[in-house]
């Protein structure tokens, strides 16, 4: 179908049009075979530049023939003839109408003599070729060749910035996935120890720090894309829900990232000996952005839950290992902390440096807060 609308435009529109995409597109499949030693790109290069130089061979040719064609001025001998065959008839009419005058003078020759006195005119019609001769026919004028070839041109650059901003004004089809947005917290209701401690971040708040677009680049999966966000303004348990502990999560197809907030008056180094009473592994300080922080690792839970029978899923039981960073909330380290955790369904998990890089990018972009 393109091959036919291309023939219909007039020659000097559609070669030069053939000869500005066969010329790109031999260009540009000559340096791809030249740079990745392509031989079947070097010879679809070889065939548009084949096609673009016979292109051109026929463009220089129509134009000499052009510029050698000289118009000679022909005359048509049709109204000399018709001119001089009046000319005759005329000459003619008037020996008739002579003879015919002698005739009634001598039937006549009072009238004759009448009419000697006054002397015989005689209309001679002019010459049908007195007249201006008509000059040849016009020739109906062509095109020029010059206007053509920039008509080509254009119509060239308006397919190219059509292709061109086509992504950018066409709705896209890509099916890639997006990454997902923080849901469920911006519209949540707080609790009262939201209220007893005004200053505490919410749910929102953490979800949209940690949810970054390098987050999968941290975690040494840079390739995977964020399938669930989500924060939640929550408080501690066993507290009566007098402390607030708002959290936030991101999932990957590999890992799972919590971050969450304890606003209570525990510093690190007290938390640091709960944890080694409760028999946490792999317990160790360090100091995270001039904070005191604490790796350390524990088991999640795993709860199955029956939904088709209505009966209870089963008794809890222990999920995989997870790797968990405790940062004081300040320098001060007055009390509270952020937990970074990360675990993944089979038990993999990435290095401490992986989670330490969290850790040091989200902290500066969760508000401040201070612990009353």
């Amino acid at each position: 179908m393109l091959g036919f609308l291309l023939r219909l435009l007039p020659f000097w529109v559609r070669e030069p049009l053939f000869i500005a995409i066969g010329s790109v597109l031999g260009v540009r499949l000559t340096y791809l075979a030249v740079r990745d030693h392509d031989r079947g790109a070097a010879g679809f290069g070889a065939v548009f530049l084949v096609f673009t130089a016979v292109r051109v061979y026929a463009v220089v040719r129509a134009l000499r023939a052009r510029r050698n064609a000289v118009p000679a001025a022909s005359v048509d001998p049709a109204p000399v003839n018709a001119a001089v065959q009046a000319q005759t008839q005329t000459q003619a009419q008037a020996q008739s109408q002579a003879r015919a005058q002698a005739q009634v003078q001598a039937q006549a020759p009072a009238q004759a003599q009448v009419q000697a006195q006054a002397p015989a005119e005689v209309q001679v019609p002019a010459p049908a070729g007195a007249g201006p001769r008509p000059g040849a026919a016009t020739a109906e004028k062509e095109p020029s060749a010059w206007g053509q070839a920039i008509a080509a041109v254009a119509l060239f650059g308006a397919l190219g910035a059509a292709l061109w901003l086509a992504p950018h004004v066409l709705p896209s089809d890509d099916s890639t996935p997006q990454p997902a947005s923080c849901s469920g917290a911006e519209h949540e209701k707080l609790s009262k120890a939201y209220a007893r401690t005004p200053q505490a971040v919410t749910g929102d708040e953490l979800c949209k720090a940690l949810n970054r677009p390098d987050l999968a680049r941290l975690l040494g999966t840079p390739g995977e894309t964020a399938t669930t966000a989500s924060g939640s303004s929550e408080t501690a348990p066993l507290t009566d829900g007098k402390i607030a502990q708002p959290e936030a999560e991101v999932t990957f197809d590999t890992y799972t990232v919590n971050v969450s907030a304890t606003y209570n008056k525990l510093s690190t180094a007290q938390y640091v000996k709960l944890m080694k009473m409760g028999g946490e592994r792999d317990v160790k300080t360090l100091t995270v952005l001039g904070r005191p922080a604490v790796f350390s690792s524990d088991h999640t839970m795993k709860l199955k839950i029956d939904l088709g029978s209505g009966a209870s899923g089963g008794p809890v039981e222990e999920g995989p290992l997870a790797r968990t960073l405790s940062v004081a909330l300040d320098r001060k380290d007055l009390g509270g902390y952020y937990d970074f955790t990360v675990w993944s369904t089979s038990g993999a998990l990435p290095d401490d440096s992986a989670l330490l890089d969290i850790a040091e990018k989200v902290l500066p972009t969760i508000p401040e807060r201070a612990v009353r």
